[in-house]
């Protein structure tokens, strides 16, 4: 990479960018503390979603496909942490270190939780990865919300209700899907706007 390459337009900072801060480029030590913080904190609020899963179960006794509309909860990590740190990879780390957190309540199995976590962390990758992670607007999150919403549809179909009638895996894959996008989508705005204006977030990702 000549010189030239690395040479890129200022930031608001007004520090030079070069595209060795890019998606592709190197993590800063601020990029892993919030990708790891992301994971950890979600961690445990999948170990109390996993309680929510099961309590709200009766609820869906009419229709259990729709239960999945409450899905969304354990795709935030593979959507927010792309967000916050525009880097490439993010998510998967994210979602595989929730999952790991996760492992101490053997919620699941050790081996099916880490399935789950590098599924959605990368289908939420393919959210930012269509776009080149060059792209970081509002729509970006609800975006990959949706391609993160793939994974649990395909898995759960397979692995949990596949003695379902098809147009319940169709109506729990379509409900997963929506759920992820909207919970993800609207969770990593407003955590990126409250993080922003805490002052937490680093300058060069407002």
């Amino acid at each position: 990479m000549t010189e030239q390459d690395q040479r890129t337009s200022r930031g608001a900072t007004g520090r030079p960018r070069t595209r060795k801060d890019g998606p592709f480029g190197r993590w800063r030590t601020s990029d892993i503390l919030i990708t790891a913080a992301i994971g950890v904190v979600f961690g445990v609020v999948f170990i109390v979603a996993d309680g929510l899963w099961d309590l709200t179960k009766p609820l869906f006794t009419w229709f259990p496909p729709a239960q999945a509309l409450i899905y969304g909860l354990w795709l935030v990590p593979s959507v927010l942490a792309p967000y916050l740190t525009r880097k490439a990879g993010a998510g998967v780390l994210a979602e595989l270190i929730g999952s790991l957190v996760e492992l101490p309540a053997g919620l699941g199995g050790g081996g099916v939780l880490l399935l789950y976590g590098l599924a959605q962390g990368v289908a939420a990758e393919v959210g930012y990865a269509i776009f080149g992670y060059r792209m970081w607007r509002r729509i970006n999150p609800f975006i990959a919300g949706a391609t993160a919403g793939v994974a649990p549809a395909v898995l759960d179909n397979v692995l949990y209700y596949s003695t379902w009638p098809f147009g319940w895996q169709v109506s729990y894959g379509i409900a997963a899907i929506v759920s992820t996008a909207v919970v993800g989508g609207v969770l990593s705005l407003v955590l990126h706007a409250a993080l922003r204006s805490s002052g937490a977030l680093p300058a060069r990702r407002g």
